[in-house]
């Protein structure tokens, strides 16, 4: 089975930067869709931004769009966040998921442990 890990979280002033890496083992993520959530204390998790694993395509939360970047390593073995300008109201933890992406892969739903992500006024 798949699994994941995320890191890079951490502790940053508002308006900084952070990349987060999701990395895998146990198999290959070709046919995954990949995610990244956030929750909040007190809050529902809610979507960040994906990415089609074997096309390339991107998504983005209204929330994050013009500061956030998804992308992929040239291996295809680790998916990163690239986090700029960044708020207080960015501060959750954050988590990846693969999602199957093919009728082969449709029951796949693996999530890692999460990374915190703290933006100080």
């Amino acid at each position: 089975q798949l699994q994941l890990v995320e890191s890079g979280g951490g502790l940053v002033q508002a308006g900084g930067s952070l990349r987060l890496s999701c990395a895998h083992s146990g198999g290959t993520l070709d046919d995954h869709n990949i995610g990244w959530f956030r929750q909040a204390p007190g809050k529902e998790r809610e979507g960040v931004s994906w990415i089609d694993l074997s096309t390339g395509s991107t998504l983005y939360a209204d929330s994050v769009k013009g500061r956030f970047t998804i992308s992929r390593d040239n291996a295809k073995n680790t998916v990163f966040l690239q986090m700029n300008s960044l708020k207080p109201e960015d501060t959750a933890v954050y988590y990846c998921n693969a999602r199957g992406a093919t009728m082969q892969t449709r029951y796949d739903d693996y999530w890692g442990q999460g990374t915190q992500v703290t933006v100080s006024s």
